[in-house]
């Protein structure tokens, strides 16, 4: 009788049931990398609130009104503002440290056999370390506005937010439209996350995973401000990731949101499936 047959037979034995998500959280929410994270997040919007308030008057590049100046206007402004500067980069390091980090630490901490070993099977060892590295992202994604609502409030006052193209939109509407734009920035940052988990399924560096996404993501960023590539630019999520601010208008459009969540999804199933179908036969020795 071969060991896996075996182990499907023992008494008791239920695959579903082994490294349970409450089990695998726990562990990440007590290492250092996750409370050094979440603390970051925490502090910029007080750390943005300071220098706005060292800097003083803002007045827009050749008279235009953007949406840096307007971040005190109230709570809903410096939410949106804390958004816009955080998306294009800030945000994407949470993502690939934890999606990166999940099954490459384990590896580089020769634990990663004896959890297989407990036994757990290779599949459900992945979902649960996805599952959690997914979570922990997206409570990063949240944490950061959310502080700098409640903050900018704090500081600037409960208002309208003020568009810098013309109009305002109450403070209820404004906060729910934020809650969409940080749905569609986690959603966009699903590619960081796909590409770094399947890298940690490649290498026992956490390091090279976490490096080699925010490397790769960065490329994009590069790629998309090239001109010249014309409409090949629209295939990478890089051209997407502030279509949120569309949502910020009195006559929202969703179109550029839409295309965003499509090419990001697309990307993330192909670089997760890679992920599993090489997981699935990897030999591990550590």
């Amino acid at each position: 009788m071969s060991s896996t047959t075996a182990v499907e037979s023992a008494p008791g034995y239920r695959a579903g049931r082994t490294l349970p998500l409450r089990v695998e959280a726990a562990r990440q929410l007590r290492r250092r990398r996750t409370l050094v994270m979440g603390a970051v997040l925490a502090v910029l919007p007080f750390v943005l609130i300071a220098a706005f308030a060292i800097g003083g008057d803002r007045q827009g590049r050749d008279g235009r009104v953007t949406l840096m100046d307007t971040a005190t206007a109230s709570g809903a402004n410096f939410a949106a503002t804390a958004l816009f500067v955080s998306a294009g980069f800030l945000l994407v390091v949470p993502v690939a440290l934890f999606c990166g980090d999940s099954v490459a630490s384990e590896a580089s901490w020769s634990s990663l056999r004896y959890l297989l070993a407990a036994p757990v099977p290779r599949a459900r060892l992945l979902w649960a370390k996805l599952a959690v590295a997914l979570a922990f992202s997206a409570a990063a994604m949240v944490l950061l506005p959310l502080v700098a609502l409640v903050a900018g409030t704090a500081a600037y006052g409960w208002g309208p937010l003020r568009i810098p193209t013309g109009g305002s939109l109450d403070a209820g509407t404004a906060t729910g439209r934020l809650a969409l734009c940080v749905a569609f920035v986690f959603v966009g940052q699903l590619v960081t996350a796909a590409l770094a988990f399947w890298l940690s399924t490649v290498t026992d560096a956490p390091l090279g995973a976490v490096g080699g996404a925010m490397g790769l993501t960065i490329v994009g960023n590069v790629l998309d401000a090239v001109t010249a590539l014309g409409d090949w630019r629209d295939l990478l999520p890089a051209h997407w990731q502030y279509a949120w601010a569309d949502a910020l208008q009195p006559h929202p459009e969703y179109g550029g949101m839409v295309k965003g969540t499509a090419v990001s999804v697309a990307y993330a199933v192909v670089f997760f499936a890679l992920a599993f179908r090489h997981f699935r036969g990897k030999d591990v020795v550590s």
